[in-house]
């Protein structure tokens, strides 16, 4: 007879470690833009990452003892320095397909396996040697958003935002302004007591009271408009130069915007694009792949590509909002050929980025630029941008950058609707 044998299980600490606490200790690896990279080795935009990349941030991950308690750290490091380096990969690869299996990663199989070694006694299918890559899934950057999300709204002091308000009253359910006389095409959220007091004006306390079409009072509600956005990001190579990486913060404010419009905004849209030599539109769920190249800053072809971009949305308001580090220092001609200048600012660059500009805004789209750089040649064309379109400039840097644009963004309830 065949006999089973239970015994009690005796997990570690990294068996109960959350993936969620894991995600969030590795959001600077899964969300870099180059500028760790070695020498600046550029990708051409391609963000791919191979497993042995992501074993290595989940093993200094738990080496720097920022997901344990203080009691915990100096126990856990002690655990991994008596390790040996085939134990530390194996429990690094346990990690990754707990990663996988809760929907955080997804693999990507080497081209040709047969090529690839066996992995050893005691690993998964991720622990294998090779060129296996990982993309991060929507689950992935839905949950970066909302951390981002949740800690730029705690360090405005917000624990809530609701729809964009405006100044103008239109009737509706929620009554909130004074009552105004009934017009065709007025939702019929009846003042009773308006409509019945404006009839006894009229004739006189008496029953049965005659009510005619003018003693109609309807209630007014603050109207709420809708908004088309369009993020623009330069990616060009000055965002990650002198020391400093200010395309990745770039990265998750996207993010918490993204996360933000879709759970309290659902009538507005966001788009992004991203300038560099010229301007493509980026769906969001590939921009944790995203990262700088060696390009110029072709910022009248960003514009002229959001413009199209907004037409297509029916929505009251229309706004684009710029990320930028760098003077404009390339066009793309008529021919198609890119003209670049990355000495001073160009005239003939930045007056065809002007005169897109004014575009802009005889279309009725509203320009707000976040500007991470102060030259005083910067703040000059950035001057010229918000003349023109009567939006905003913001000088800020990349650590405050998120709560400026959600600032900025959820201050749009003020804006009067023409």
């Amino acid at each position: 007879m065949k006999f089973i044998t239970y015994k009690k299980y005796e997990g570690d600490e990294f068996d109960s470690l959350d993936m969620e606490t894991l995600v969030n200790q590795l959001a600077d690896f899964l969300l870099q833009s180059g500028f760790a990279s070695e020498l600046y080795h550029f990708s051409e935009m391609d963000g791919e990452r191979t497993m042995d990349q992501l074993r290595q941030a989940v093993l200094d991950a738990l080496v720097s003892g920022e997901m344990f308690s203080e009691e915990e750290v100096e126990q856990i490091r002690e655990k991994l320095r008596n390790m040996t380096a085939e134990q530390r990969e194996q429990l690094a690869d346990r990690l990754m397909e707990r990663l996988e299996q809760e929907g955080y990663i997804s693999v990507t199989e080497p081209p040709e396996p047969s090529q690839q070694s066996k992995p050893s006694q005691g690993q998964g299918a991720l622990g294998r040697e090779g060129h296996a890559k990982f993309e991060l899934t929507d689950k992935s950057l839905d949950f970066l958003g909302f951390k981002t999300l949740k800690d730029l709204m705690a360090s405005l002091g917000k624990s809530s935002t609701g729809r964009h308000d405006t100044r103008d009253l239109a009737t509706g359910v929620e009554a909130s302004g004074a009552s105004k006389t009934y017009e065709f095409g007025d939702t019929l959220n009846l003042d009773i007591s308006g409509t019945l007091f404006k009839a006894m004006k009229r004739e006189g306390v008496h029953v049965p009271l005659d009510l005619e079409y003018s003693d109609l009072q309807v209630h007014q509600a603050e109207y709420q408009s809708s908004c088309a956005t369009v993020l623009m990001l330069d990616c060009s190579h000055s965002m990650i130069l002198y020391g400093e990486d200010r395309f990745t913060p770039a990265k998750r404010v996207a993010l918490a915007l993204s996360h933000l419009i879709r759970t309290q905004y659902p009538g507005d849209s966001l788009s992004l694009i991203l300038f560099h030599d010229s301007a493509e539109e980026v769906p969001l769920s590939q921009l944790a792949r995203v990262m700088v190249g060696p390009y110029y800053t072709n910022t009248r072809e960003g514009l002229r590509l959001a413009q199209r971009v907004l037409m297509r949305q029916r929505k009251d308001m229309r706004q684009i909002i710029m990320i930028t580090d760098g003077k404009p220092s390339a066009i793309t001609l008529e021919d198609g050929r890119i003209y670049k200048n990355a000495f001073g600012l160009d005239p003939l660059v930045v007056s065809q980025t002007l005169e897109e500009v004014a575009k802009c805004k005889r279309s009725g789209i509203l320009i707000n630029t976040f500007m991470l750089a102060s030259d005083y040649g910067l703040v000059n064309f950035v001057q010229k941008v918000t003349e023109l379109c009567r939006g905003k400039a913001y000088f800020t840097t990349p650590y405050t950058l998120g709560q400026y644009l959600l600032m900025d963004y959820m201050q749009r309830k003020t804006r009067t609707i023409y």
